[in-house]
């Protein structure tokens, strides 16, 4: 994933509902509750490996 494409949310992770629109800034715009929102990816966590 380039610094460009956004990261798709399926849900509202205040309500649940699915009715979400592309806004301004990276943002999501959920239809339901009216709430803007933004996916960050921070990494990968893996597990530690004990020999």
């Amino acid at each position: 994933m380039t610094s460009t494409e956004r990261a798709v949310p399926y849900h509202c992770p205040y309500c649940g509902d699915e009715d979400l629109r592309p806004e301004e800034n990276g943002g999501w715009l959920c239809s339901a509750c009216r709430r803007v929102f933004s996916v960050k990816f921070l990494g990968l966590s893996l597990p530690e490996v004990s020999r």
